[in-house]
């Protein structure tokens, strides 16, 4: 996805935050646990294990000492990092509001799916 394409995900998520009737970001926040936990256990099958992995993969490579770009570059070296954050971010943030609709229904009984056996 191109810097632009990343910027535009990252509103899109900013502008659903926000919209009156969507979860805030702090029940998104906390949400997190429970998707993970979810969608491991193969209770939350809207995130497969490939997503799942590869936001790990996004935060491995933010925490990492060893980058694309080397962070010494100035200013270029830094957005190697930044564009992996906004798209972790703007993945974490959609689905966890995604998931947030699911546990709704899912309490309320509205799409009650038999587990299988």
């Amino acid at each position: 996805m191109s810097k632009a394409g990343r910027a535009a995900a990252a509103y899109r998520a900013y502008r659903e935050v926000g919209r009156p009737g969507s979860a805030g970001l702090m029940a998104r926040v906390r949400a997190l646990p429970r998707m993970i936990g979810g969608a491991l256990r193969g209770d939350y099958r809207e995130l497969g294990k490939r997503k799942l992995a590869l936001m790990g993969l996004g935060v491995l490579y933010i925490v990492s000492p060893i980058d694309v770009i080397p962070d010494f570059l100035p200013l270029i070296g830094v957005t190697d990092d930044f564009g992996a954050f906004l798209w972790l971010m703007t993945s974490l943030f959609g689905e966890s509001g995604r998931y947030l609709d699911w546990e709704r229904k899912q309490v309320h009984g509205e799409v009650a799916r038999p587990r299988p056996a």
